[in-house]
């Protein structure tokens, strides 16, 4: 059985499968056609979000039983600090198998968990034995287990730097640790450092308080689009309704942005980033528009279509924060378009979405109809930006 994406809409893709599957080859990011190649007898669901999201918060319930250091690792993981619970609880052990009941008996499902004195490690056991298992690594079995681990089981080892890691003859994680620590730089750069200290399990970065609120950086969105995109037009359209999308939660965060950047990628899956610093911070939606498309008209030749495309706007500053204002520019203009783009912010909420649109969007139904507010996750903040 497997978890996959709508193929009508193009995210037909395995998004998880259980531990028959598994075995047989079916791997999370695999196109459903490939994974019935692997196991014909597969058996496709779709996603339920919304039950996926409140078990998730369910489950976080628990945990702040016992600790109010829980750092989330996207929706369905979460590191728990329970240093100063020892005295109330008992040992790390005997708090993770308390949780793992309470799951197990209050939400109906298993819980795989990792107990060590840093959240790398700690990562590396929950993965370590699924779908319901408890694996303790310390110091005095921490060799044993993590070492034999192929390098590609490490946090942040994506294919990419596990292709770099092979190149060099670099396969488990001890070797990984045993390595010179200049020969990693050399190859991966400043990560080489971090990984070489994630291999030998020093990690010291902190279990952050549940109500922490880390520093937001940057606001995106991004669409896998129905159809491929095949002229100017099509990316205007998308760039627009995208833009939309990123200016709206820009002003629900009370922020403007100062770079925008957009991302681009092929049929082919061949993609690529470019990022313009504006003269002044914005929230409108027709200028991060605009400054995306001519980025995208001076980067991209039309030799393939797109098949997706995204917009983000980063080095956000603070509505209020003070600003330059420019002889040259007209200011009052980009003022009139925000509040405009306020105003329509507040008509969608009151009547939905698609009350109020571009007379664009109506140009093509298919792409038009896109909503990307609630179409398309917001990712997780990631581990270096807790």
């Amino acid at each position: 059985m497997a978890v996959c994406g709508s193929q009508e809409d193009r995210h037909g893709i395995v998004l998880t499968a259980n531990y028959i599957a598994k075995p047989r080859g079916v791997k999370t990011g695999m196109a459903i056609w490939q994974a019935r190649q692997c196991c014909p007898n597969l058996v496709v669901l779709p996603p339920d979000m919304a039950e996926y999201i409140r078990i998730s918060k369910m489950a976080g319930e628990i945990y702040e039983d016992y600790t109010d250091q829980v750092e989330p690792f996207g929706l369905d993981e979460s590191w728990l600090d329970v240093t100063g619970s020892v005295g109330l609880f008992g040992s790390p052990m005997t708090i993770a198998k308390e949780i793992s009941n309470r799951i197990k008996f209050e939400l109906g499902i298993t819980a795989s968990i990792g107990v060590s004195d840093n959240k790398i490690t700690a990562k590396l056991g929950s993965d370590y034995k699924k779908p319901d298992a408890i694996t303790r690594i310390e110091e005095d079995n921490y060799k044993e287990i993590v070492y034999p681990l192929p390098v590609s089981d490490l946090l942040y080892v994506g294919p990419a730097t596990t292709r770099k890691l092979y190149s060099i003859g670099i396969t488990r994680i001890g070797q990984l640790a045993e390595c010179p620590v200049d020969i990693l730089n050399h190859k991966l750069g400043k990560m080489g450092t971090v990984l070489h200290m994630f291999a030998n399990g020093r990690d010291v970065s902190p279990v952050q308080k549940s109500d922490h609120i880390p520093n937001i950086k940057s606001v995106g969105n991004s669409a896998t689009t129905p159809r491929d995109l095949v002229n100017d037009e099509d990316v205007h359209l998308m760039l627009y309704l995208l833009a939309e999308s990123v200016a709206s939660r820009m002003r629900e965060l009370v922020f403007r942005c100062t770079v925008v950047e957009v991302y681009i990628r092929d049929v082919d899956l061949n993609s690529f980033c470019r990022q313009r610093k504006l003269q002044n911070p914005t929230c409108s939606s027709a200028e991060i528009a605009q400054v995306a498309f001519e980025l995208f008209r001076a980067s991209y030749r039309w030799e393939k279509p797109v098949r997706n495309i995204g917009v983000r706007g980063a080095g956000l500053v603070e509505m209020d924060s003070c600003l330059q204002l420019s002889m040259f520019q007209d200011d009052k203009k980009r003022d009139k378009w925000e509040r405009i783009d306020a105003t329509v912010d507040k008509l969608r909420e009151r009547y939905g979405y698609m009350s109020v649109q571009r007379a664009l969007m109506m140009t093509d139904p298919l792409l038009g109809k896109i909503n990307p507010k609630d179409d398309h996750t917001v990712h997780p903040v990631g581990y270096f930006a807790g």
